[in-house]
């Protein structure tokens, strides 16, 4: 029976083609696959030589001989190149197969079937392909029909399921699944054939036939095709993945593990305090670990004792009755009314033999798994109770630094998987990082402690007293945790009652910061005492700075010597890394201030710090325009100088930046805070520093904040006394003279004596060694002070005089008679001064003999 062939038949993809000559060896006959294939209708060719029509010119004479031999009665099958249609003239090759034939008046002819070589070719080259992968693939691959039947199945398929692969063909899933995953992939095959949409990696589970292992398959399932698009079937490729599942079961564990140890690093030690972190590890272990766990530390770890390295644990610390004493610092449990380990660990705990409450110090019977513990420095296994809430427990020593610290116990109830290899070496991996937080936090916190003695022993006394002000000041942290920090102030008392206030801030903090700040206040200190002007403070104190900077304290003169052919220098790019690393810590910011109360004057010198304010009475809060220079141990730039007179009862307010700035607050915007804060009712002192803290935002936690607030109240015009004598020698009696009235004037006539004596000394010295016009102030505050100016720059000089010296003792009698005495520069000349203190009703010491003759 005749029918036409389905879409997709072979003849669709072999492209095969028919023609007939005739006896005159022109075409008689054009089928339409001729037509499609040579791309010429049945119009254009019949009649035509074929040779003419679709040979190459010079191939032409070779097929004329041909085509006549085939008309004489001869078959023919060969290559015949041809011209292919609508490919710019390209040459194609067609198998060309020619039968001779007769017409029905008995002429010879020919009937010709042609098929194109390309697309034979092609087809070859796929179905080799396809038999390489299917036969030669390490993967089984199956193909079922559209029944869900195999059709095909290759090799590999075959070695694990059994059999020959010609075996498998008509076997259904049902023949290698359990029920249940045999209806899944049915389910999932018909849903690839419906949809076309394919399925990777399909977990299936099953046995091999014959085997009792459990077995793991993936299966990677697609629709397949016809050439013309339509189903036939569905393919699947197969993947024994069984080791895969073990490895990725060992590797969920050891994720599991890694995961906890994440967490472990992640929530352990970050408060620096011991028995934080104490519960910092039981919140990680339970119930991720264990059930119920529990932490000991020695005692005098927590008590703070000093100890040498090692000697928390090992045998020699142990006293022969048990363990020394431990203190049961965190407990936890994830089951409801869980009892911890017992101490000794070796049964029923009974009466007298209960766990450790919270809080308790304890020791570990001797014999105990947790005195071995501590004793070994190894983990210990320590049985379940009798009474079989406790399955088993570990007793793991924390030991960080090979120091012994303290003791965990890690337990799991019954009903839980009991402790194996793996869990022992994580058990040790968490007891040892709680550890090192924990020897971190013993360290931690006994360097704080000696930062923060050093730092508040820099720090002056919480209530400076100064002439003509009033002081007040407070010092913050940036967080409770460090409380140790660069940023500093001082009050520093001058000659002449007058007070130099200072503000510094070193960059960074911790330890080395606070250092830094000590030897910066310091230097300050010592500079102040040469009563230097506040510029000459900050250019001495930029030295220094830059000296502690430097390798070797050198600063930048080191590079000089380096290249002169001394000693071996390190290499300039070793000596620029160390400066780096040291020179950062001592760049410091830092405002000089010298407050006369006499004149109410008071210059200011700034080396990079935020400028001073204050504010008047009934006027609004100003910044002090101070020129800010660059940061102490910069160099390279010298400082300027402002002087200002400031009103009585003015405001004046010292800071460092951690009161204006943070990260949420700019500058600017903090600098405005601060003269908006300042800016309102006068208040006391005390008051209005505490106001200004809590107003503003200090609790940033981000920079220390020092606050120096003083207020203006200058010396009343009673309490000085200043006077200008010519140069002459009666203007020595005239200062004895003014000296005594003023003194009666002041009720101090207990004074009068000594001081008309030292007067009289420091006159005639300005007489005999000074020059210009000779001044005399005299200043009553807390103390008296003397004061002898003129215009010559030689600085007096204590000496000892010889035996035949008639002179030269001057000095030293205003030295032993006075409690201070000095001498500065001043813009015109120089000062030399004297201070006695005020009586208080005591009759005054006299001078020894020794002091006496001391001056002979």
């Amino acid at each position: 029976m005749w029918q036409s062939s389905p879409p997709g038949s072979i003849y669709d993809y072999i492209r095969v083609a028919s023609f007939s000559i005739g006896p005159d060896g022109l075409i008689e006959q054009w089928s339409s696959r001729a037509a499609g294939l040579f791309g010429m209708s049945s119009t254009e060719a019949i009649g035509r030589d074929p040779v003419e029509a679709f040979m190459p010119a010079e191939l032409r004479s070779g097929g004329h001989r041909r085509v006549g031999e085939i008309l004489d009665g001869k078959e023919w099958t060969g290559l015949v190149p041809f011209r292919m249609p609508g490919e710019g003239g390209a040459h194609g090759v067609a198998e060309v197969y020619v039968m001779p034939s007769l017409t029905g008046r008995g002429e010879r002819a020919a009937l010709c079937i042609v098929v194109d070589v390309r697309a034979l070719r092609s087809i070859e080259t796929d179905l080799a392909a396809s038999q390489a992968i299917f036969g030669q693939s390490p993967f089984g691959f199956v193909l079922f029909g559209m029944d869900f039947a195999v059709v095909r199945a290759n090799q590999r398929f075959a070695t694990v399921f059994g059999g020959a692969a010609d075996d498998h063909r008509g076997r259904t899933v049902e023949d290698y699944l359990p029920r249940a995953e045999a209806d899944r992939l049915s389910a999932t095959l018909k849903r690839v054939l419906e949809t076309g949409e394919s399925v990777t990696d399909l977990q299936l589970v099953g046995t091999t036939p014959g085997g009792t292992e459990r077995r793991h398959w993936s299966m990677n399932l697609y629709r397949v095709h016809s050439g013309a698009g339509r189903p036939v079937g569905i393919a699947g490729l197969a993947t024994d993945v069984t080791r895969r599942h073990i490895a990725a079961r060992e590797a969920a564990s050891a994720r599991r593990n890694l995961a906890l140890l994440n967490e472990a690093s992640a929530r352990i030690g970050n408060s620096l305090d011991l028995e934080t972190t104490a519960r910092e590890l039981l919140d990680v272990a339970v119930p991720g670990f264990c059930d119920l766990a529990t932490v000991d530390l020695y005692q005098g770890l927590l008590t703070g004792e000093e100890a040498a390295p090692g000697s928390w644990g090992p045998a020699h610390r142990e006293p022969a009755g048990g363990s020394a004493e431990l203190r049961r610092v965190a407990h936890a449990s994830a089951v409801s009314d869980a009892l911890p380990p017992a101490v000794a660990g070796s049964g029923t705990p009974g009466p007298d033999d209960l766990p450790p409450a919270l809080g308790s110090v304890h020791r570990f019977p001797f014999g105990s798994p947790c005195a071995m513990a501590l004793r070994s420095g190894r983990v210990e296994d320590v049985p379940g109770d009798e009474m079989g809430f406790v399955q088993s427990t570990l007793a793991v020593p924390m030991v960080a630094h090979d120091t012994v610290v303290g003791l965990v116990q890690f337990s799991r109830t019954k009903g839980s998987e009991p402790f194996g290899e793996r869990d022992r070496a994580l058990a040790t991996e968490l007891a040892a990082r709680a550890a090192v937080c924990i020897d971190n936090a013993r360290l931690y916190r006994r360097e704080h402690e000696r930062a923060l003695i050093l730092q508040r022993s820099l720090l002056p006394p919480g209530d400076p007293e100064a002439a003509g002000l009033d002081i007040a000041c407070r010092y913050l942290p940036g967080n409770t945790a460090t409380e140790v920090g660069g940023d500093w102030f001082d009050v520093i008392e001058l000659p002449g009652h007058r007070t130099a206030l200072v503000v510094g801030d070193v960059m960074g903090r911790g330890l080395r910061a606070a250092v830094a700040m000590g030897e910066l206040r310091t230097a300050v200190r010592t500079l102040a005492l040469l009563d230097l002007e506040p510029a000459e403070v900050l250019s001495a104190l930029d030295e220094v700075a830059r000296g502690l900077g430097s390798p070797g304290g050198g600063g930048e003169r080191s590079e000089g010597l380096g290249g002169s052919g001394g000693a071996q220098w390190p290499s300039r790019a070793a000596q620029k890394s160390r400066e780096a690393d040291l020179s950062e810590v001592y760049l410091a910011t830092c405002v000089y201030a010298v407050y006369d109360p006499v004149t109410r004057r008071c210059t200011f010198a700034n080396a990079g710090h935020l400028p001073p304010a204050v504010v008047e009475p009934g006027r609004p809060a100003r910044l002090i325009d101070v020129p800010p220079g660059m940061p102490l141990g910069v160099g390279g730039e010298p400082f300027e100088e402002v002087e200002v007179e400031l009103a009585e009862n003015a405001l004046l307010t010292l800071y460092t930046d951690g009161l204006v700035e943070s990260r949420d607050q700019p500058l600017d915007e903090g600098l405005d805070a601060l003269r908006a804060v300042l800016t309102g009712p006068q208040m006391e002192l005390e008051d209005a520093c505490d106001h200004v803290l809590s107003t503003l935002d200090t609790r940033h936690g981000e920079d220390d904040i020092a606050l120096l607030m003083a207020r203006i109240q200058g010396l009343p015009g009673e309490a000085v006394g200043d006077w200008t004598l010519p140069r002459e020698p009666r203007s020595v009696g005239r200062a004895r003279e003014l000296a005594r009235t003023q003194l009666v004037a002041w009720d101090l006539d207990d004074l009068v004596d000594t001081t008309e004596l030292l007067v009289s000394e420091l006159v005639t010295n300005a007489l005999r060694y000074g020059e210009g016009e000779i001044r005399l102030r005299l200043l009553r505050d807390r103390t008296l002070v003397c004061e002898v100016w003129d215009a010559g720059l030689v600085q007096p000089r204590r000496r000892r005089a010889r035996d035949t010296d008639e002179g030269g003792r001057g000095l030293q009698l205003v030295g032993l008679l006075s409690a201070a005495w000095g001498s500065r520069r001043t813009p015109r000349g120089k000062t030399v001064w004297f201070e006695l203190a005020l009586p208080d009703g005591a009759p005054a010491a006299e001078l020894s003999v020794e002091q006496l003759l001391s001056m002979y």
